[in-house]
């Protein structure tokens, strides 16, 4: 009925419109006002104000419950799912928590870095707890026109408990991701439609009722949990908080396996060693070492994917693609002196440790040594911390000593330098002690900095000057190959030394 009366106004209106101008009216300053009307009312509807939530009208199809994905299919998380698993039994076994008179939760916050799987958990947990699931993006609340947010936040909740009644559930999972966007603290900085958005959450929040159906829990995620309000971290609303750390070598092995089952692996290709080059890396960009290493394999014609497609794929996410560049011999030879300074100086630090030394420009980077840590390391000592810093001012000592300057290519390798004697002064493994950097002078920082930086470049240079053999002898190779595998640089780095002993 609604789209025949439509229909029949459609085909009215033009008709009065002949007829009022027929009769003498100007009918201009009306279809202005018509059309700046159609305008607004078409502008609130697209943007949500009208009728519309942040997880309904066209999302309908993507919220329903991704019943496809379990917790099984997360890999390299087992802590943090195993504490998520335990919360949400809180809300499918409610009659047994009744007994013992325990409050069911009303949200959950995961944090962790980017790419961490906080909301591939948060579908797995839909799965596991058998409810229907809704997402949105903190970004989708904040709009220029004050009370928009509030508004699709009271549609969500509301959308979330209508959807469950419908399909017979009881019980109803909404997910935020990037919750800080409105849910930051409110210090008088923020502006009103972000406060109203927030207060509006808090509200509804409070108004979940654990005890009836259908229930409704929040899943919320972020990397930035100290931009939190307070209000939003007590008790009673987001209840637990769940790190969603970056894998160890455990877990970087097992989401491996998990992005490797559709992907013909060839003989001899063991993913434990490319677990062991990718410290430090999240999920996501583990399962795109693994893309980019088929990509790297169809590009070769090649029917599966071998150990040097895996590398090169981690050469690809950490660095980028490699570039075209032609850069100018005597720049070339610069880089390869630079790049066996790092070499060299990790070699005799750390042994073992140079995964390969390259000139290959790749990303913004006309070389770089990739470094194969022999274990994940969370806590640094002293010595630790000075041998890497010693390993980044390898480069510009091997200019120094070779060209007797530097160049702009060791920016990035000062500035690695300086965040680790940062590091070291906020530990208090420095001769300031124990400090507070807002208690202490910039000169006094500075030149604490001076002192540490300027002891080990003259420690660094000195160990390379007593290793000009083995610059001699790998420098040409290095120039000829353009790579060299840590292999082949250890090789040629022990006879150097055995010839010079």
């Amino acid at each position: 009925m609604s789209k025949i009366y439509k229909e029949i106004g459609i085909g009215f209106i033009p008709v009065l419109l002949v007829f009022l101008a027929f009769q003498g009216v100007n009918v201009i300053p009306i279809l202005f006002v018509s059309v700046l009307g159609g305008s607004l009312l078409y502008m609130m509807k697209t943007r949500g104000g009208i009728g519309t939530a942040a997880g309904g009208g066209d999302r309908k199809s993507k919220n329903r419950t991704p019943s496809f994905l379990t917790f099984d299919e997360i890999g390299g998380q087992d802590r943090a799912k195993k504490e998520l698993m335990e919360a949400l039994d809180f809300l499918i076994k409610h009659e047994e928590i009744k007994k013992l008179g325990i409050r069911p939760l009303k949200g959950l916050l995961l944090t962790g870095p980017p790419g961490t799987g906080k909301t591939l958990m948060a579908k797995a947990s839909a799965h596991y707890t058998n409810s229907v699931y809704m997402a949105a993006s903190g970004s989708e609340f904040v709009e220029m026109y004050v009370g928009v947010g509030a508004s699709r936040v009271r549609d969500l909740f509301k959308d979330a408990r209508a959807r469950a009644i419908k399909e017979g559930k009881d019980n109803a999972i909404i997910f935020i991701d990037e919750i800080d966007v409105i849910g930051g603290k409110r210090e008088g900085g923020q502006q009103r439609e972000y406060d109203q958005t927030l207060n509006q959450l808090l509200t509804e929040m409070d108004g979940i009722h654990t005890n009836e159906a259908p229930r409704i829990l929040i899943i919320a995620a972020t990397n930035r949990k100290e931009m939190l309000d307070s209000a939003l971290l007590r008790p009673g609303r987001f209840d637990r908080h769940i790190e969603v750390d970056l894998p160890d070598k455990k877990g970087r092995l097992a989401i491996l396996h998990i992005h490797a089952k559709n992907k013909p692996l060839a003989e001899g290709v063991t993913l434990e060693q490319t677990a062991d080059q990718t410290f430090g890396f999240s999920g996501a960009q583990l399962e795109g070492v693994l893309n980019e290493a088929a990509i790297y394999a169809m590009r070769e014609d090649k029917p599966a994917l071998e150990q040097t497609h895996l590398a090169s794929a981690i050469d690809k996410v950490m660095m980028g693609e490699r570039t075209d560049k032609e850069t100018a011999n005597d720049e070339k030879e610069r880089v390869a002196y630079h790049e066996l300074g790092h070499a060299i100086i990790a070699e005799l630090v750390r042994p073992g440790s140079v995964s390969q030394v390259t000139v290959s420009p790749r990303g913004k980077a006309l070389g770089y040594v990739r470094h194969n840590p022999p274990q994940d390391h969370y806590l640094y000592t002293k010595d630790y911390i000075e041998d890497q810093i010693m390993i980044a001012l390898g480069g510009a000592a091997a200019e120094e000593m070779i060209y007797g300057g530097r160049s702009t290519g060791s920016r990035n390798d000062f500035e690695q330098s300086l965040s680790m004697v940062r590091n070291m002064m906020d530990a208090g493994l420095t001769s300031l002690g124990i400090i507070d950097r807002e208690m202490v002078t910039k000169e006094q920082l500075m030149k604490e900095n001076a002192v540490i930086l300027d002891a080990l470049m003259l420690r660094t240079k000195k160990m390379l000057d007593e290793q000009r053999s083995v610059f001699e002898h790998s420098f040409a190779i290095l120039m000829k190959e353009e790579v060299l595998s840590g292999d082949t640089f250890r090789t040629l780095f022990d006879a150097s030394v055995s010839q010079s002993a």
